[in-house]
């Protein structure tokens, strides 16, 4: 869900640009009469549909399972009505990559067609952060309610689709405007340790969602026409079948054209890729294979950008989540930062360090054992707090381990080993470093694996690189 970090904020500009050139020709192609196109220009469409429809499949992927298929194990319940889960993800949880275990969520499905959906939310004592991310579609964060954007002392907040023309009703204190029609809400409320989920479960049950006619008391408009949403294809068949275009076609009926996207869409027609069109029985097996063709390209543009770029920590998730104004309309990250971490916050809410490899380049792998050393005033840099977090390969799941700890966060600090110079030194293996150590024991798969550090409400000295993430250090067998 919240993944790695993947490239430094002071080079975001630069990137972008970089990146950007790849796709500055779809924004200038004059609009022309229909005529046939070659295989070759299909394989092209149909690489840069990809990129760009990606989030939004796999997006829906998970919010059929979570609103729509009340046979899925991680149903949480129709759209518009609000989900707490009062625990932490744990590796029995493998719907979502890379999950969070430091706070426990509360989802909503938004379907904002008829009517706009008012959150009320309680007041919050001011230690504890919450925040409520707003992710549309496109899989944009397009808001945030929380301590760091609208505090603590709770109240009702709107938020609309894109039809919707209403001004600012009375006792709503901010109205949040949403571009596409299919939305979602993810609650994140703080969780100090294993005693304070009371704590947590009495604020979750406060949360309330109510769509704007209830909450002002008046009679509710018609509503929307009922979806028959199609099945979704597997992770594994998303990566190959010409079906995802069929499904993507489904998807963008809930999503306005936006005024930036125009000439792309109209270009993507030239291969049927439009609202409700219908994709793949109009293929010739010729164009068939060129579509096909064009997923691979696809595919291989992003394992080419990770290589050169995610792997390598240039990029990073300070620069792959957020809005479209900030993105720049930039697909390429935009399909990175689904497919590494669907659901992950943007920069001023969360960043996400990460360990690939050791300090000398070389795969982490729980066969090796490692120490991360955090010097004397050198801890994460944050507002609320920060989470150190495991996870297997490839799966980017949470690790079982016999101790049944998936990170180390800073709400353990009271109960962290010092150094003698009041450092803190963690022990990153796959077996226990002993007694006297396995308070600061982050535990390892036995093969390959990655570590995220989370810092929620990131402090000044994070966002602009001043804080450096010290550097996980292979112990040398003797």
């Amino acid at each position: 869900m919240e993944t790695a970090s993947w490239i430094s904020s002071r080079r975001h500009d630069r990137f972008q640009s970089e990146f950007g050139q790849l796709y500055k020709g779809i924004y200038n192609m004059s609009t022309q009469p229909k005529i046939p196109i070659t295989p070759d220009e299909a394989r092209a469409i149909a690489k840069e549909a990809y990129i760009y429809g990606f989030p939004i499949v796999d997006n829906m992927r998970i919010q059929y399972g979570y609103f729509v298929d009340q046979g899925n194990p991680e149903y949480k319940g129709p759209y518009n009505q609000i989900f707490n889960i009062p625990r932490v993800y744990t590796p029995e949880d493998k719907v979502v990559q890379t999950p969070n275990s430091d706070t426990p969520y509360s989802w909503i499905g938004l379907d904002l067609r008829a009517e706009p959906i008012v959150f009320t939310v309680p007041p919050i004592e001011k230690e504890r952060y919450w925040s409520l991310q707003l992710i549309d579609l496109y899989t944009h964060n397009f808001d945030y309610l929380g301590s760091r954007t609208t505090g603590n002392d709770g109240g009702n907040f709107a938020v609309a689709g894109p039809n919707w023309q209403g001004e600012t009703p009375a006792r709503i204190k901010k109205v949040i405007r949403c571009e596409t029609q299919i939305a979602m809400g993810l609650f994140r409320t703080q969780l100090y340790n294993p005693s304070d989920l009371e704590n947590v479960k009495q604020i979750q049950q406060r949360y309330r969602v109510q769509p704007l006619s209830a909450f002002l008391g008046q009679p509710a408009p018609d509503p929307a026409p009922s979806v028959d949403f199609p099945k979704p294809l597997t992770p594994e068949a998303q990566r190959t079948s010409i079906e995802f275009f069929d499904l993507l076609n489904f998807y963008l009926q809930f999503c306005p054209t936006h005024p930036s996207e125009v000439e792309l869409m109209e270009r993507f027609t030239k291969i049927n890729i439009g609202a409700r069109k219908d994709f793949a029985a109009t293929l010739s097996p010729e164009m068939k294979k060129a579509v096909e063709d064009g997923i691979a390209d696809a595919w291989k543009e992003f394992n080419e950008n990770k290589k050169a770029n995610v792997d390598t920590g240039k990029l990073t998730a300070a620069d792959g989540f957020g809005t479209r104004e900030f993105l720049h309309n930039n697909y390429l990250f935009r399909m990175t930062s689904a497919a590494l971490g669907i659901y992950g916050n943007s920069k001023e809410e969360a960043l996400y360090p990460a360990y690939y490899t050791d300090s000398e380049g070389q795969k982490l792998n729980g066969a090796n054992r490692y120490i991360v050393r955090f010097e004397p005033g050198q801890l994460p840099p944050a507002n609320a707090f920060w989470s150190i977090t495991m996870y297997e390969l490839p799966a980017s799941l949470l690790v079982a381990n016999p101790i049944d700890r998936y990170l180390i966060n800073s709400p353990m600090l009271p109960h962290l080993k010092r150094d003698d110079d009041q450092g803190i030194t963690l022990y990153v293996q796959n077996e226990s470093p002993g007694q006297d150590k396995e308070s600061n024991w982050l535990p390892a798969p036995t093969g390959p694996f990655w570590v995220t550090v989370r810092l929620y409400w990131p402090k000044e000295e994070a966002l602009n690189g001043t804080w450096k993430l010290p550097p996980m250090q292979r112990v040398k067998e003797e």
